[in-house]
């Protein structure tokens, strides 16, 4: 049980990436953490899987209700939809950019760096994320490589779902090792 007494929030919406947001949830709860969902919307919210929707997963608590204080680390699933409806709230960039703010670890995966680049968390960071949005990670002062997994300072960043072990593996790593003085906003 790595990661007993260690609590973990994931924030995500409707369109997330099925796998990369199970595939972590289940990993974290195995290991001991508690993990709550946190979405800008009530109820639940359902999966993107392959070309259609999917799964769903019921939201523990609303982004403006939830603190950055009560949670170890944060995990931003990736997906198309998910992130680019995330990007648009206000709540849920104060509540990555707090994370960033407090020294602790944030990993996100796929498509979910646009939310990283939407809360100025990014620049003059070493990250990866799927290869579509290269441009827009560089473009906001990042500096991408194309690797399974890149950790900067507590930020963990993945390509795709094919990435999910070696993901899973640096965000169970991070969370038991906790904050890091380097991760700020704007490191």
């Amino acid at each position: 049980m790595k990661l007993k007494d260690k609590k973990v929030a994931i924030l995500a919406t409707d369109g997330f990436e099925k796998s990369e947001l199970f595939e972590p949830l289940n990993a974290l709860r195995d290991e001991g953490a508690e993990v709550h969902i946190i979405s800008v919307k009530e109820g639940e919210i359902k999966s993107w899987d392959g070309n259609n929707w999917g799964e769903t997963v019921q939201v523990d608590k609303l982004v403006e209700n939830a603190n950055e204080a009560d949670y170890n680390s944060l995990v931003l699933p990736g997906g198309v939809a998910n992130p680019d409806l995330l990007r648009t709230h206000d709540k849920a960039l104060d509540f990555i950019r707090a994370f960033f703010s407090s020294s602790k670890p944030v990993a996100a995966i796929c498509h979910a760096p646009w939310l990283l680049i939407s809360a100025n968390v990014i620049e003059n960071r070493k990250v990866t994320s799927y290869h579509s949005i290269k441009d827009d990670v560089m473009n906001a002062g990042a500096h991408w490589v194309d690797e399974e997994v890149v950790v900067d300072q507590g930020l963990v960043t993945s390509r795709n779902p094919d990435d999910l072990p070696a993901f899973i593996n640096k965000v169970i790593e991070e969370t038991r090792e906790g904050k890091h003085d380097e991760q700020v906003v704007n490191a």
